[in-house]
């Protein structure tokens, strides 16, 4: 089973992943940007992971993603953390490029669709706490729209890798911390346990 959860920053994804996990232990996390960072390291000098979209030209910043892309194929029982689109300063770019989403050839993408005020509360604090994180804080209705956009290019890996795409919604207020991490952990495992079962 190879499984791809994305979402903007923010959104709650990594620990959302973490709750997954706890609930079936036998999948591994690979956070795709992590992999890439390592051979950014290496090969350009790049000291910050948020760098790589900033500092790297596109034909760069390609192959580290196919690079990450081949070293996750060889993985068995995998969740994959990702974004689905990077924001730049030239403009959104595919975090899941079609010839990385073929090579990787997951069985089921998860987007999670979140609530904007949530996002930018989630990065306000980072800030406030001194998060290592170069991440926009933006307004609402940037991070809407970045979402927006996050969908569609989430849709058009999904097509071109062929798997299923799972749309979690987590558009409704929490009434308690981790209320939406803990739902969509549980949407997602029985997803997964479903699609093992056929």
């Amino acid at each position: 089973m190879k499984v791809i959860v994305t979402a903007l920053p923010g959104s709650g994804k990594t620990t959302t992943i973490k709750k997954v996990v706890e609930k079936m232990p036998s999948l591994v996390v690979v956070n795709y940007g992590d992999l890439m960072f390592e051979e950014a390291s290496k090969l350009y000098g790049i000291s910050h992971r948020d760098d790589m979209r900033k500092k790297l030209g596109l034909r760069d910043y390609q192959r580290l993603q196919m690079s990450a892309a081949e070293r996750i194929a060889a993985m068995n029982n995998v969740v994959v953390d990702t974004h689905s689109v990077i924001k730049t300063p030239f403009g959104y770019y595919p975090g899941l490029p079609s010839e990385a989403v073929r090579i990787m050839n997951p069985h089921l993408i998860v987007f999670l669709d979140c609530r904007p005020e949530d996002i930018l509360s989630r990065r306000l604090k980072d800030v406030a706490e001194g998060v290592d994180r170069k991440r926009e804080t933006e307004s609402v209705e940037a991070i809407e729209a970045d979402q927006q956009m996050s969908k569609f290019f989430v849709a058009a890996a999904a097509n071109t890798a062929a798997c299923y795409l799972k749309v979690v919604s987590l558009r409704y207020e929490q009434r308690r911390p981790f209320e939406h991490a803990e739902a969509a952990a549980e949407e997602i495992v029985q997803t997964i346990k479903s699609l093992s079962s056929i």
